[in-house]
């Protein structure tokens, strides 16, 4: 797979790279959706996720996947290990300098965020939710998932949705949203209902559908290029205009073709008998916090804490592993920055191997909940998730020493990785369940030991050693 030029993942130069974006308080979100109809990732996915023209502006990736394979073997594999969309996605993303922060899976439903070092540990207070509409609400191969987060102070909610299919069906397509809106809680006092959030994002395939126009009318309207001749039937576009509940929420113009339905492997629109009609099923909206419940006055006179602009709304028709086609939207979060510094600094002291015992070094704010259940991780550069950790300690039972300021924690070189290596230490909250701070990369020495192995073994691969000069080595 070829993934273009990789960037550093040296944290500072992740920051200097968008100094301008964060001086200006601005952050850059890509949101992807696409129902991936069962199959497995396909072998290239730098077009949709922008690797080669985006990646040095992105801040996060969210995608939203629905009808993930969830037969019960794929399932019951997927519940003990990622799933392969998952890890798809973390070898990718984790060699241009992402971390998946979370994820929710619920059958088909999959949601992943992934955010560039030099932002997490100002994205705090990590949620998720979900709602099962299948089978009268029993069966997750229908409804909704949602993760929240604080973003720099601002709550920040994303909603991956898959509603009822089938034309006429738009009803209960618009109950089940309601329900959703209405039902899904999150636990804590802060932002507990998804409609309580600064922005809410929702995705996914919405399955709306065209209404009145014939098969033929619409795709001469596609070929033509006369998409805007179908944007008054599209029945999300109606019910905006009629439902309370869908106030505020906002969209791109839908100048790309219709997502669904193709025929596998090809750009044609269904030849099947059935001959269904295309639709923009796939959807990308979202909602500031109370745009619509003030009036131009209150909203001239107050000022939004969050503005989001949307610079790209487009599908993605190269790939057709799918009925339908892939959905991105590239967004600019304009905001100011109400969470300046992180609650925990960290850093190792002096030189590390797994020659002799290390010390880290970390402080916290004054405001910072620590936990007697908060731990050290120490990473390779280029980890995946906060699951990727090379060794982790507890941090209370392991302190040594205090300053005005700041706390010393040992580790044994037993726990170092003796061949050494690019690493990073992040200090996990329990309370907050996130990442709280993160240390910028540093070297760990190889230690003398596997040095002398590893001069040995090439000197022996070369011939230069007689069986002699082997057996004179302790550890042969």
């Amino acid at each position: 797979m070829d993934h273009g030029i990789l960037p550093s993942l040296n944290i500072e130069e992740q920051k200097s790279s968008t100094d301008l974006s964060i001086n200006n308080m601005m952050f850059r979100l890509k949101l992807v959706t696409w129902n991936v109809g069962v199959a497995a990732p396909p072998d290239d996915l730098s077009d949709l996720l922008g690797w080669k023209s985006e990646t040095q502006g992105v801040d996060m990736y969210v995608i939203g996947l629905q009808e993930v394979n969830s037969k019960v073997l794929n399932f019951i594999s997927d519940m003990a290990f990622d799933d392969p969309w998952s890890n798809f996605l973390m070898d990718a993303l984790s060699l241009l300098g992402y971390v998946k922060i979370s994820s929710l899976r619920m059958q088909g439903l999959l949601l992943l965020i992934f955010v560039k070092y030099c932002h997490i540990p100002f994205i705090r207070d990590i949620k998720s939710s979900y709602t099962r509409s299948g089978l009268y609400g029993y069966w997750g191969n229908k409804g909704g998932v949602a993760i929240r987060l604080s973003l720099y102070g601002h709550m920040i909610c994303f909603l991956n949705c898959h509603l009822p299919a089938h034309m006429e069906n738009a009803n209960q397509r618009l109950d089940t949203f309601e329900k959703i809106l209405e039902m899904q809680q999150f636990p804590g006092t802060k932002s507990p209902s998804i409609l309580d959030h600064d922005v809410l994002f929702w995705f996914g395939d919405l399955n709306f559908r065209i209404e009145s126009h014939g098969i033929h009318f619409i795709r001469e309207a596609i070929d033509g290029k006369r998409l805007h001749l179908l944007w008054d039937k599209d029945q999300l576009n109606i019910a905006k205009k009629k439902e309370k509940f869908l106030e505020g929420f906002e969209e791109g113009s839908l100048n790309f073709k219709p997502t669904y339905k193709f025929d596998l492997n090809s750009d044609l629109y269904d030849t099947s008998g059935k001959k269904r009609k295309p639709a923009w099923t796939d959807r990308i909206l979202w909602r500031i916090k109370n745009v619509s419940h003030s009036s131009e006055k209150d909203t001239l006179a107050t000022e939004q804490p969050i503005k989001v602009i949307l610079e790209n709304y487009s599908s993605h028709m190269t790939y057709s592993i799918s009925d339908h086609k892939p959905l991105s939207g590239t967004f600019t979060l304009e905001y100011k920055k109400l969470d300046c510094k992180p609650m925990v600094t960290i850093q190792p002291e002096g030189v590390w191997s797994a020659d002799h015992d290390v010390i880290v070094r970390y402080s916290t704010a004054e405001e910072f909940p620590s936990s007697s259940w908060d731990w050290i991780g120490l990473y390779k550069v280029g980890f995946r998730n906060p699951n990727d950790y090379m060794m982790y300690l507890w941090v209370k039972d392991d302190e040594i020493g205090f300053g005005e300021d700041f706390t010393q924690v040992y580790i044994s070189a037993e726990e170092i990785p003796v061949q050494g290596g690019e690493f990073i230490l992040c200090y996990y909250s329990n309370k907050m369940q996130s990442i709280a701070g993160i240390s910028q990369p540093f070297q760990v020495q190889q230690s003398k030991t596997s040095q002398r192995l590893q001069t040995t073994h090439e000197n022996f691969s070369t011939g230069n050693n007689t069986p002699n000069d082997i057996s004179s080595h302790e550890y042969f």
